[in-house]
Formats: C-alpha cells, sequence, structure tokens
C-alpha cells in the first residue's frame, strides 16, 4: 500500500498503524494492465479478525488464481481511524494497492455475524458509496455478500446488489468472468448485469428483482420475482469434490498479532449430528471430506511458506471426520520434529480418547473445551446434542489423568423446552466435574481443579428445527442467568455468561426482513457500529433506533413463528427441506433424538442436492 504524507500523520495517531499500512508478506499484487475485473474483499470488522478468516483466505487466493482479475483486501477500520480519516477526507482504500475502496469494479462482503451489519454500512460511508443498491449509478463498484448470514439476506439487502448463497470457490470466478464479458461486448450496464446473474448463473440472489408483501400482522405474504426468468427460489452452491477444491498455498503473513496466528487445514465440510439449534450443521451439509494424503501435502506446503509452529485441524466436528488417526499419523511424522504443534479445536466429549490426549500436542499443553450444552439428559435429547453424563466424565477423566486441572464446559440458556430443573443440571455437572477430579487416583496432586462454564443465550437461526421458536423475553433471560448463579456454590466452578441484551439485537436481526434496513440506516447514522464488541455495543441505542423506525422487537425476536407462516429466508434453498426441519422440532418436543448421518440416511434432503446421491449414507 502506498502512504503518502497524509497518512503518514493519520497512522501515528491511532492504535495499531500495522492494520493499515498493507505490504504484507505473500500478498498479491499484480499489474494493473492486465487486469480485467477488481474485486475488494472486505471484512465487515477489525483487521485481527479478518485476517485469521478461512474463507477470505480462500477465496482471495481463488480470485487471484484468475490473470485478468485483481483482488484485494479491505477491512472496516477501528473507530479511532474512522475520526481520523473523515477529519482528513480521506477515503477507505484497499491494503495491496492503497487505491480507494469506490473505484473498484466489484466490492465483496462476507457476513459472518449479524452484528457486523452497521460495519457493513460503516465501510460503504468510508468508501464514499451510496448506503442503498436503488441509488447507486454505473460508476459505483457492484456490492456483493455471502457467508453464512446470507442465508437469510433480508435485513440487510436494500444494502447489497446481489448475494452469494453457498460455496463460493466456482460461484465468483463465474461471477466475475460474466462481468468482464459483459463490459468488453459493450452490453453491460448496472441492471443488466444483476439480471444476468440472477438468470444466467445459479446460487446468485439479487433482491431487486423480487417484490415482498406483507399480511396486515405483519407477517410476510410472498416474495414474487419481477419477471419468470428470474428463480422462485435460489439454490444454494457446494463443492462436490473437496479433494479438487481450491486451497491457498500461501498466506498473507500480517506484521501484527491477530486472532489466529497459525495454519488453518480446513479438513471437511458438512456435519453428520444435526443439532437441532446449529444452523452450521444443517446449511453446510451434505457431508465432504478430504482424503488425509491432500491435507498432510497442504499443511506441509503451507507451514513451508509461513512458517507458523501450529496447525490446526478445523470442521464443525474435527472428530468426526472419518480417517482421522490416518491424518494426525501423517502430520507427526514431521511436526514433532520441526516442533509444529496439532490443535483440535471441535473435539466431542463422546470422540475424546486417550490416544488423542497422546498424540495432539496443543491437547497435551493447553486446556480442555467441551460442549454439553445443556445440564440435563432429556434436554440434550431434546436439541439432539446425542452425548450423555457418562461421556463427558469419561473425557474428563482422561484429561485428569494426564495432568490436566482445568476444564471448560459450554453451555446454552432458554432453549426450547427448558426447565428450571435443566439449569440445576448445569451447575450438578459441573458439581460432578470437580468430583471426578478429586477422585481421580491419577490426578495432578499440585493443582486443584477449575472448571469454568460459559452460557451464552438461545437465539433462533434459520434453516434450523427451531427457526419457528421465539427467544425468551429479555426479563426471563436475566431471572434464568441470575437463577443460575446462585445455584453455582462450589468455588471450583466458575460462571461466565453472554450479554443477554447482545442476544436480542442478534435475533432480531437473524429472524428478520427487509423493514430492518430502516433500522440499520439510522444506526449508521447515530454511529453505531462493531457491535459485536464490548466497548462499543449500546443496547439503549438499539431500542431507541427500533422505536424511532418502528421496529417491534418481540415480534422478531420473541415470537414463535407460525408452521404454515412464509419465512424471510424462504427465498433460499439450503438443501434441507422445511419437512425435514419441522419433523426435528416435533421430535424434540418429544425429547426424541435423531441418529448421525453416519448411522444411516434421515432424508434431510441435502444428500440429493442438485439430483446428486453420492454423499448418501
Amino acid at each position: 500500500m502506498r502512504i503518502n504524507n497524509e497518512m503518514s500523520g493519520i497512522l501515528r495517531s491511532v492504535t495499531k498503524p500495522g492494520r493499515y499500512t498493507g505490504g504484507e508478506f505473500n500478498q498479491v499484487v499484480k499489474n494493473k494492465a492486465d487486469i480485467r475485473c477488481r474485486f475488494a474483499f472486505a471484512f465487515p470488522d477489525v483487521y485481527e479478525i479478518g485476517m485469521s478468516n478461512l474463507g477470505i483466505r480462500i477465496l482471495y487466493h481463488v480470485l487471484n488464481e484468475m490473470p485478468d482479475v485483481w483482488c484485494e483486501r479491505v477491512y472496516t477500520p477501528w473507530p479511532d481511524m474512522q475520526e481520523r480519516m473523515r477529519e482528513a477526507g480521506v477515503p477507505l482504500t484497499a491494503h495491496e494497492s492503497g487505491d480507494p475502496v469506490r473505484d473498484f469494479d466489484i466490492l465483496g462482503f462476507t457476513l459472518q455475524y449479524e452484528l457486523c451489519y452497521t460495519n457493513v454500512l460503516a465501510t460503504l460511508k468510508l468508501s464514499d458509496i451510496p448506503l442503498r443498491a436503488e441509488a447507486r449509478g454505473e460508476e459505483d463498484p457492484i456490492v456483493i455478500g455471502g457467508g453464512p448470514c446470507s442465508y437469510n439476506a433480508e435485513p440487510i439487502a436494500p444494502f447489497i446488489d446481489v448475494f452469494s448463497i453457498g460455496e463460493g470457490e466456482e460461484a465468483l470466478p463465474e461471477f466475475c468472468r460474466l462481468y468482464t464479458e459483459m463490459k468488453e461486448n459493450g452490453t453491460y450496464t448496472r441492471s443488466a448485469f444483476l439480471y444476468a446473474v440472477a438468470t444466467q448463473l445459479k446460487g446468485f440472489y439479487v433482491p431487486s428483482l423480487y417484490d415482498v408483501t406483507y399480511h396486515e400482522d405483519g407477517t410476510v405474504a410472498a416474495y414474487t420475482p419481477k419477471t419468470p426468468e428470474v428463480p422462485k427460489k435460489i439454490v444454494k452452491r457446494i463443492i462436490a469434490d473437496m479433494d479438487k477444491a481450491p486451497y491457498p498455498d500461501k498466506l498473507v503473513l500480517p506484521y501484527i498479532e491477530t486472532v489466529h496466528d497459525r495454519v488453518v487445514l480446513e479438513v471437511y465440510r458438512g456435519c453428520i449430528r444435526g443439532c437441532r439449534f446449529c444452523q452450521a450443521g444443517m446449511v453446510y451439509r451434505p457431508i465432504r471430506e478430504k482424503s488425509p494424503e491432500l491435507l498432510c501435502k497442504q499443511a506441509r506446503c503451507l507451514y513451508d511458506s509461513t512458517g507458523y509452529d501450529e496447525i490446526s485441524l478445523i470442521s464443525l466436528s474435527i472428530s468426526d471426520y472419518s480417517r482421522l488417526d490416518e491424518l494426525t499419523n501423517g502430520l507427526l511424522t514431521w511436526t514433532d520434529d520441526e516442533r509444529v504443534s496439532i490443535s483440535l479445536p471441535s473435539l466431542r466429549v463422546d470422540s475424546f480418547t486417550e490416544e488423542l490426549m497422546e498424540k495432539i500436542s496443543t491437547v497435551r499443553t493447553g486446556g480442555l473445551t467441551f460442549a454439553p450444552e445443556a445440564g440435563t439428559q432429556r434436554l440434550r435429547d431434546a436439541i439432539n446434542k446425542n452425548v450423555c453424563e457418562e461421556d463427558l466424565l469419561r473425557a474428563v477423566n482422561i484429561a485428569f489423568a494426564a495432568g490436566k486441572s482445568s476444564v471448560k464446559l459450554y453451555f446454552m440458556l432458554g432453549l426450547p423446552t427448558e426447565e428450571l430443573s435443566d439449569l440445576d443440571g448445569i451447575a450438578e455437572l459441573a458439581d460432578k466435574v470437580v468430583k471426578a477430579f478429586y477422585d481421580n487416583p491419577k490426578r495432578n496432586r499440585a493443582k486443584g481443579v477449575t472448571v469454568t462454564i460459559s452460557v451464552a443465550c438461545f437465539i433462533p437461526k434459520p434453516f434450523t428445527p427451531f427457526q419457528w421458536e421465539g427467544q425468551d423475553s429479555m426479563e426471563k433471560l436475566l431471572e434464568k442467568q441470575q437463577y443460575l448463579k446462585e445455584k453455582i456454590t462450589n468455588r471450583r466452578v466458575r460462571y461466565n455468561y453472554h450479554d443477554a441484551r447482545v442476544s436480542q439485537i442478534e435475533a432480531v436481526f437473524a429472524r428478520g426482513d427487509r423493514r430492518l434496513a430502516d433500522a440499520l440506516e439510522l444506526a449508521c447514522e447515530e454511529g453505531i457500529m462493531f457491535d459485536a464488541w464490548d466497548e462499543y455495543f449500546n443496547y439503549d441505542k438499539w431500542v431507541d433506533v427500533f422505536t424511532r423506525t418502528g421496529v417491534d422487537i418481540a415480534f422478531y425476536a420473541n415470537r414463535t413463528f407460525g408452521r404454515d407462516e412464509v419465512l424471510p429466508w424462504d427465498i433460499i434453498d439450503c438443501g434441507v427441506s422445511r419437512a425435514y426441519l419441522w419433523h426435528e422440532r416435533e421430535r424434540a418436543y418429544r425429547h426424541e433424538t435423531t441418529p448421525s448421518c453416519a448411522e444411516h440416511c434421515n432424508g434431510c434432503g441435502a444428500n440429493c442436492l442438485g439430483g446428486d446421491t453420492r454423499w448418501c449414507k
């Protein structure tokens, strides 16, 4: 990035100027004369978070493999930097070239979390790009969104020209090729391009090509395509063969510490489990694994090009990888000699073994985290967690026998069918883990045990069996948090809980529709941003914004949706059928579990996505 005298003066006056300098090792710089499409890829949060995002790393690599496309990175500046930029009249620029974002052909946002929406608008504003899609002219970039939040794009739809639904490794190159072809053959206009994307490419949602109507009670009546050629539903894109999926052989290396300074190795996509609260477990289906041979090759390549001393094996549930032993054995042929540690961040309690304790170095040296999610077996069955108390106690005993003295347990509060006895069960389960430590003859006698329980508030998410459920009211959530606090009396147990106010705002946007756009725009005008950060989240400001724009919080967050109600995300086909999700909801209320996909196909629909049954078990 070019740093002129003006920018140099700004950088000397802000925190962590390394966030903005660019010039990192392994960044991609191209000759502009060879480029037909410039793509600014924006992560709507601070640099340290965005630099660790695997999706951007993959798509940055994919797009830059195209000779005539140059993909550059953009991050939302921290508030102190935004203030200085406004004072100096300096627009937001891309990291690699230092060119203004508004001069790019395409501006892409990855939407990882509902509370990043205000940062999306702040980024557009800093770039001098009109907030509303309808206000943009022919010279403005095409603004595209993707990522998990695009599965309910409606709250932010008026600000985004087009959404990429599903996996982007094949979709985004198609998008860029169509753009360059229309530019070169003279058929490009903004509206013509968006229409061509919607009607010629698969997996793209153009909100402006649909009319939305509402019933008198405020519920959605229909999504209607404006022309017959526009698809009635947008089917998500998937990569069929993960061994053939592109993966970066180099990573851009930051000059400052980031959240995850390590090699991240994606082992597989999808999930076999079917937890009824988990959106990722549904929308990322079907399961597709990479071979251990390819993974070992990718790990070594990334180690050689980065020098990182840790490799993190990631997936929704790494212990469900069918060839985990082969993979870890292959990695250990060189990682121990190179003093490279291997981490498994998503272990299930029913898959944790003594062998893993011995093989995985970060498991040996660090703390252990498990997620029972609920305090009683009845509620664990209702959410289809498919683990039991014996699994947890067996896992912690393995850890205690190996010298561990601290365990972290994740739970949720406010789950459908929850009773106060389920909260009692959280405290009782923590006590049993403490007792297991002192009963374990092989424990570390030089240390006492610490059990930390972290409790989040349940948030109903689209495309889950609990998508119809209303979130507990604020009063009820706060009462339950206090009730559990009083139940925890063991001094060896630490209790952390998430801010219920944050969870409520997240629920509003998770289940919201286009009528929330006015609230988002007003929030941007009021300077609301970085809502995912405790120091900037302001619940009272959000309540005021909702009041002024006529948004009823309870209508979106706390209302139980009707079985046949048109949901804001019904325009999207994620592969899992609505009938299957409702069936799973009914099983939840009967406290019945559903076996994993590894045992047999449960008929969710994702295995047959696009008529392909290769993943059916």
